[in-house]
């Protein structure tokens, strides 16, 4: 396990972006050096690539080159699977974007199989044929968005039965700190017209629970739902679970920095560590040596 902070896997959306440049990364830093800054960092990442598009085998390879022992991908299913074709005959697709991420294998986080928001309660069916179809040496996570099976009530129980008869996790979706202050800037209201707009179930119901967590970018705004959060997922802790946690905000620009204070916020009540030296931050340059001043 990770030795930054091994109790909980902590991260961001993707390790992709250049905004992040003369803080988190080197000022000089390339995008072939994102990752290994970023893992120098963060020991989890949400992957959101997969989602869009499946990566060439020699992508995943300089991957696993790139992240250290201990780090957690947590890629999404790609979305010809889960949106497009609604998870109808595709058995072979996923058999074979699994297998493309097999050099991964001993770094892979749960896959993320994010369903859109119609599908419901009558689709449930469906989902539990497709999760018999799976291979069981891999780890998988789901998110619901239907509005039905977010909220508490009987489809929703439902839901969380067949996931814990196939040891399958539910992935938590949180936009309430998005929603919570000012929306007049372009980034917040696309922000919001793009993540859903659901209730938040908070209970986890597996041994590794993912919490993806769309905060807003005032830090007056955020202080209650890192309060919240960061005493949900000591507990969380405390009771044995490994959570993994992903911290989102509008333009992701200050994603890295309230991860790390909702880090510390967490190892003031249970001890997980601190998070290490962003790169950016200690004067390197992206050979890792001391830029000159």
């Amino acid at each position: 396990m990770n030795p930054l902070f091994g109790r909980v896997h902590l991260g961001l959306p993707f390790w992709g972006f250049d905004g992040w440049q003369g803080g988190l990364y080197t000022g000089d830093s390339r995008p072939a050096d994102f990752l290994q800054q970023y893992g120098r960092v963060f020991n989890a990442v949400e992957g959101n690539t997969t989602f869009y598009a499946e990566p060439p085998p020699q992508t995943v390879m300089k991957w696993a080159a790139a992240s250290p022992d201990g780090f957690r991908f947590c890629f999404k299913l790609p979305r010809t699977i889960t949106h497009e074709a609604m998870l109808y005959d595709v058995r072979e697709d996923t058999l074979r974007f699994l297998d493309r991420l097999a050099p991964l294998r001993d770094k892979l986080g749960p896959i993320m199989i994010q369903l859109p928001p119609n599908f419901g309660a009558r689709e449930l069916s469906r989902l539990e044929s497709f999760l018999d179809g799976l291979p069981d040496d891999f780890r998988y996570s789901v998110e619901l968005r239907d509005p039905e099976l977010a909220e508490d009530g009987m489809p929703a129980r439902i839901a969380d039965d067949l996931l814990d008869a196939k040891g399958v996790g539910r992935v938590i979706m949180d936009t309430r700190p998005l929603r919570d202050g000012p929306g007049d800037h372009p980034d917040i209201r696309a922000a919001r017209d793009k993540k859903p707009n659901l209730p938040t179930r908070e209970e986890a119901i597996s041994n590794d629970p993912i919490a993806r967590i769309v905060f807003h970018p005032d830090p007056s705004v955020n202080e209650r739902w890192l309060e919240r959060w960061s005493k949900i997922l000591a507990h969380w802790i405390r009771e044995g679970l490994e959570p993994l946690v992903f911290v989102h905000s509008p333009s992701n620009r200050e994603s890295p920095a309230i991860a790390r204070d909702l880090l510390a916020r967490i190892d003031r009540l249970e001890s997980v560590g601190t998070m290490p030296a962003w790169p950016g931050e200690e004067g390197e340059s992206a050979s890792g040596q001391l830029a000159l001043l």
